[in-house]
């Protein structure tokens, strides 16, 4: 057992990164969106709907006030509709995705908001319109909080991903309930944990890293 413990990680370890990387895409397709709208459909914004924007922001408080696990088990018939099972590394990602979408929608909003009204004002009396305020203003000017806040939002994945396996979601959550807790592995349930912890510290420094990229040159210096 021991000899192949290094292999039930390597998978394990691909069936998370896979969870995680294709619902952290889906994620920011549908939360980016998400927060851009919270942003211009709120009082003073560039396409004031308060109504609308009400019903957004009540729909996102309601989405990430459900804990994951009682989240999992509600969406069960909607797992089933959209990839035909509830068990399984590809059935786990609907969750994960329909969890951190609120989530993200959130990270987006706060990021926008940061930044400088001024920018947005200049923009729109030199004859910009609102698309091309959001694309070239808001989220370019946004773009390190963005990064920042998107490394965030992976790392809770990983989390929940982790969650997902215990219960047959596959992943390094499975591993260590499988192999770890119910067998008395401690020598597994240690490598499941160092491995997340891995996972968590890259993804930290690489939105670190990637943020600083993009932040002004003063602001690089001034650090």
């Amino acid at each position: 057992m021991d000899s192949q413990l290094p292999r039930m990680l390597g998978v394990a370890t691909a069936e998370t990164l896979y969870m995680t990387s294709v619902a952290a895409l889906l994620v920011l397709l549908a939360g980016v969106p998400l927060g851009v709208l919270l942003v211009i459909t709120d009082r003073g914004g560039l396409w004031e709907r308060p109504a609308l924007n009400r019903v957004l922001g009540a729909l996102v408080n309601v989405g990430r006030s459900i804990p994951f696990i009682i989240l999992m088990v509600a969406i069960v018939p909607l797992t089933r509709l959209l990839v035909g099972t509830t068990i399984g590394t590809t059935a786990a990602i609907v969750p994960l995705v329909v969890a951190a979408i609120p989530f993200m929608g959130r990270i987006v909003e706060q990021s926008l908001r940061e930044v400088e009204h001024g920018l947005v004002e200049a923009a729109i009396a030199m004859g910009s319109t609102h698309r091309r305020v959001i694309f070239q203003v808001l989220i370019p000017e946004a773009l390190p909080s963005l990064v920042r806040g998107t490394a965030i939002m992976v790392i809770s994945l990983l989390g929940y991903s982790a969650m997902a396996g215990a219960v047959g979601g596959g992943g390094l959550g499975d591993l260590a309930v499988k192999y770890g807790y119910m067998r008395f592995r401690t020598d597994v349930m240690v490598g499941c944990l160092a491995v997340l912890l891995v996972l968590v510290q890259f993804v930290q420094w690489f939105g670190d890293v990637l943020a600083s990229r993009f932040e002004p040159a003063g602001a690089r210096t001034s650090r």
